[in-house]
């Protein structure tokens, strides 16, 4: 018996229509499955995976192109184990070879031996071997999102126009899959970026420390960029810009760093100009700067109503992706929003301000004319009665008294040229330190006792006497609200030797009150040890100065 002939060609039409039938409910569970999360990357996963199942392809990869429409951003693949991955290397950018070309012209292309092509070169040396090569492009809202890749179909079989056709739907599925996702994620971060404005808005108009409202500023803006440090700076007193906070996932010791006012950054931030930077490594204003070990920058200006009244740098890790343009547009307005809540504290800080200088004028008013007055006149009286008084030991008390009101007279005449002129925060240490226990000792209701040893107003820097003022009326205001103490006892001493050799300052402030609890908030010991931490220093708790011990005594220790 002769055998049957070849099919012929419409025999295998038939043929390949009925597997493309057969494929169409795999494709609609496909596209069924590529629409069922709002998560980016997952999305992407779950797209690469369907396709290289739809296509019976061993690798599957999209390639999503950058802002600029050059190169790729990100690279998500299928089919590729970790360890042949790490053995890659780095994943390709997109810029040369067949990806780079089906980027500049975003349309379908088929191949069925990949290695024969010119376009193919580029491949790294253990890149796992692939013969046939199938790329779509993914658009979104009628832009080029990516490309979708296909390579290697199983049983060594080129790609036909029915994994072309279905591989097409399903990237037109996976575009709307994509669009959905990148909405709601735009939605979420702007939620978070909002939620972190009001944050750092009732920070700063709480009323609380300065510093500490700006700490949350420099926290908040490396949370919702999502970078590796948060640093805020102000204008220092000589020019430029000066870091005041950071907030960073390794310590850095970048307090009090001046940027010079000739930086062509810092010309451009104290214009107005937001500043972006790829690679912190390769600019060359960058070079003296706190972020050249960084990668891509983002350098906002804290500006509002044509007045700048710092900037806001958050950088990324060398390697990671540059801030997208919907990232920058969310973080120029939440440093447009600081500036705003930093102008209102302002403002509220000088009606404070405003309202204690009325009020030491009132005082120091009070004092002179009514205080010293009638001890003037009391003083009058008892000399007249000494002069009258025949009785030699009532005429030495008399006198004694007399001595003792113009001692008086004395002390309240310094205290109201004290409220009349109060110091600024330029003073010397131990000025601030003595006017921080007078200040204490109207609520405590007794002055604190103090000594000073070594060289206090010499050799402490600014910025850990900054710190330590501000310390020292935590501690002090802690023992007011808490420690209900009858005895309290500050030294500052500039001679100390730190446990690593360097040479530092001791605050010590010490009562007999209740003690610290077992169980409450924090957050003022809290605020302590991170107030060491930005100097390289360091804050701890002992007994007291009460019988057996009773009471706290704050050690706080900084190098100068």
């Amino acid at each position: 018996m002769p055998p049957a002939p070849p099919p012929g060609p419409s025999h295998r039409r038939e043929g390949a229509s009925a597997e493309f039938l057969a494929r169409v409910p795999k494709l609609l569970d496909a596209m069924r499955s590529v629409g069922s999360g709002l998560e980016p990357h997952s999305t992407l996963n779950r797209i690469c995976e369907t396709a290289a199942d739809l296509a019976n392809a061993r690798y599957a990869a999209i390639g999503v192109i950058g802002e600029d429409g050059e190169g790729l951003v990100d690279f998500v693949h299928h089919g590729v184990d970790e360890a042949t991955v790490r053995r890659i290397g780095r994943l390709p950018d997109g810029r040369t070879g067949l990806l780079g070309t089906l980027i500049r012209a975003p349309e379908p292309d088929r191949l069925a031996a990949l290695s024969e092509d010119p376009r193919s070169c580029g491949f790294p040396e253990d890149h796992p071997p692939t013969r046939g090569f199938l790329g779509v492009p993914i658009r979104v809202q009628g832009e080029t999102f990516g490309n979708l890749y296909l390579t290697d179909k199983r049983a060594a079989e080129p790609f036909d126009d029915h994994d072309l056709a279905m591989v097409r739907v399903l990237a037109a599925e996976a575009g709307i899959a994509i669009g959905n996702a990148r909405l709601h994620e735009a939605a979420r971060q702007r939620e978070r970026w909002i939620d972190g404005s009001v944050a750092v808005t009732t920070a700063l108009l709480s009323g609380g420390d300065i510093d500490d409202a700006l700490q949350i500023v420099a926290e908040q803006a490396r949370r919702l960029s999502g970078a590796s440090a948060g640093i805020v700076l102000l204008p220092a007193d000589g020019g430029g810009l000066e870091i005041v906070a950071v907030a960073a996932e390794h310590p850095v010791n970048a307090l009090g760093t001046v940027i010079p006012p000739e930086n062509g950054i810092v010309v451009e931030l104290l214009a107005g100009r937001p500043v972006f930077v790829d690679d912190a490594a390769t600019d060359p204003r960058l070079e003296a700067g706190p972020v050249r070990a960084y990668g891509p920058v983002m350098l906002l200006p804290l500006s509002r109503d044509g007045r700048v009244l710092g900037s806001l740098v958050m950088p990324r890790a060398p390697g990671e992706r540059p801030f997208t343009r919907t990232e920058r547009a969310l973080g120029d307005r939440f440093a447009s929003q600081a500036a705003l809540a930093l102008m209102m504290a302002d403002a509220q800080r000088d009606r404070e301000r405003l309202a204690v200088y009325e009020d030491r004028d009132r005082i120091a008013r009070d004092l002179h004319d009514l205080v010293i007055q009638r001890l003037f006149a009391t003083g009058m009286m008892l000399e007249s009665a000494q002069r009258g008084s025949a009785v030699p030991e009532v005429r030495d008390g008399v006198g004694g008294a007399v001595d003792e009101l113009d001692v008086t007279i004395q002390e309240i005449r310094s205290a109201v040229f004290a409220l009349r002129h109060p110091v600024e925060p330029s003073a010397a240490l131990s000025t601030r330190v003595l006017r921080e226990i007078a200040m204490a000792a109207v609520p405590l209701g007794f002055t604190p006792s103090h000594r000073f040893v070594g060289p206090v107003d010499t050799a402490v820097d600014d910025l850990t006497g900054k710190n330590l003022i501000a310390v020292l009326r935590e501690a002090l205001s802690n023992a007011f609200r808490h420690a209900r103490a009858a005895r309290i006892e500050v030294v500052v001493d500039a001679a100390v030797i730190l446990p690593d050799g360097r040479r530092g300052v001791r605050l010590t402030v010490a009562d007999d009150g209740v003690g610290i609890p077992e169980s409450g908030r924090r957050s003022g010991l809290h605020n302590l040890e991170r107030r060491a931490e930005t100097v390289g220093g360091t804050s701890r708790l002992g007994p007291g100065i009460g019988a057996d011990g009773g009471g706290a005594t704050v050690l706080w220790e900084a190098p100068y």
